[in-house]
């Protein structure tokens, strides 16, 4: 009789926490699963072989006692001994999966676990070959995307997504980020046999913007501003991304690059959006073009006096 590699049936590290090994049980127990693959001898085969490594691996007691038989199965087998001759007793939970709870796994005829299960844990499942059980597995998980404008993600709006042919309305908040995951549960893959649907994750991309950045709740945007009004100072209207315009206060003197704060008129914070972000205008001062003749003698003149 062979040693089991649990670990390498479901691919799993041995050094795996109880969490992964559940994922990618449910993984497998999807893909693998006779409903899914009618008449594949292979695939039953397989979907048996995961189900008794998850029966295994899936409850921390058996896992524990399973690792400490591992390096002395070798020696058994290397000194032609028999397993019946380790106590297994202590080790048979009849009829229980992960965490002490009765799992139900599907069979066939030939339904049943491997001699070197059976030897170790007992036949089990309520007697053991011959029965036919309904295997509930939930649903997989799904992954889907969406772009939005600044804009968009400023004011929020409402995507309709087609999933597998079914139109699904999102309605997205504003102050959403580029980078955000939202959660639609039970709208993933169907569950099988009575199972819980998987959920529906989507990944939100706020496009770049050619006016606005955007740095968490911030925006940042260049304002220009003449020459005239940086050097002797005054008012700059300055248009904002909600559609209003603010007169800024400009001293005399100004560099261009300077920047300047509008309080609370940057991104609505996401879920709460009676708080906003700031927004920095940075000025750039432009040259005047195409000059007159007297604005230029003006220009020299102011020159010469600089000097």
């Amino acid at each position: 009789m062979d040693y089991k590699d649990y670990y390498k049936v479901l691919g799993v590290d041995k050094k795996a926490s109880q969490d992964e090994i559940k994922k990618t049980y449910r993984k497998l127990a999807v893909k693998y699963h006779p409903d899914k693959n009618p008449n594949d001898k292979k695939s039953e085969e397989k979907f048996k072989e995961i189900n008794e490594a998850n029966d295994v691996l899936g409850d921390a007691t058996k896992r524990k006692k399973y690792d400490e038989l591992g390096a002395n199965w070798q020696n058994y087998q290397k000194q032609g001994g028999n397993p019946s001759d380790y106590d297994f007793s202590q080790w048979a939970q009849q009829g229980r999966g992960a965490g002490g709870h009765r799992t139900e796994y599907y069979g066939g005829e030939e339904e049943g676990f491997s001699d070197f299960f059976e030897t170790i844990f007992g036949r089990g499942r309520g007697g053991g070959r011959g029965q036919q059980r309904s295997y509930q597995a939930r649903g997989e998980d799904l992954q889907a995307e969406t772009d939005l404008t600044i804009h968009e993600a400023f004011n929020g709006t409402t995507r309709q997504l087609n999933l597998r042919g079914q139109m699904l309305n999102l309605k997205l908040k504003p102050g959403i980020s580029d980078g955000q995951i939202l959660r639609m549960k039970g709208k993933g893959g169907q569950g099988i046999n009575g199972g819980e649907n998987g959920d529906l994750f989507i990944t939100i991309h706020v496009r770049n913007d050619a006016q606005y950045e955007r740095r968490g709740d911030h925006l940042y945007f260049d304002q220009p501003i003449d020459i005239y009004t940086a050097t002797l100072g005054g008012k700059l209207p300055v248009g904002t991304i909600d559609g209003k315009t603010l007169n800024i206060n400009i001293p005399a003197g100004t560099d261009s690059a300077q920047t300047f704060r509008l309080k609370e008129m940057g991104m609505p914070v996401y879920n709460s959006t009676k708080q906003r972000g700031d927004a920095y205008v940075r000025v750039m001062i432009q040259t005047p073009k195409n000059l007159t003749k007297e604005e230029k003698d003006l220009f020299e003149k102011l020159a010469t006096i600089r000097k």
